[in-house]
């Protein structure tokens, strides 16, 4: 029983470290422009999006661009 409320405890906390590492990667887009944000393949709108996403998961829009134009 003791193990079992620590593992519960242990996520608990894990969650609430990647809950902080996201409000803080969501401030530090917020503060970029949508220049910035474009040249690293994203959008205003989309910074939400990315950070649900678990990592590595999105593929960027200039990949989908890169594809399109060697479709020929």
């Amino acid at each position: 029983m003791t193990t079992l409320l620590i593992r519960a405890f242990n996520r608990l906390g894990e969650m609430f470290a990647a809950w902080r590492r996201r409000q803080q990667a969501y401030a530090e887009l917020a503060q970029l422009d949508d220049r910035s944000l474009a040249d690293i393949g994203i959008t205003r709108s989309e910074i939400p999006y990315v950070l649900s996403q678990p990592r590595g998961s999105r593929v960027p829009a200039w990949t989908k661009a890169n594809r399109h134009s060697h479709a020929h």
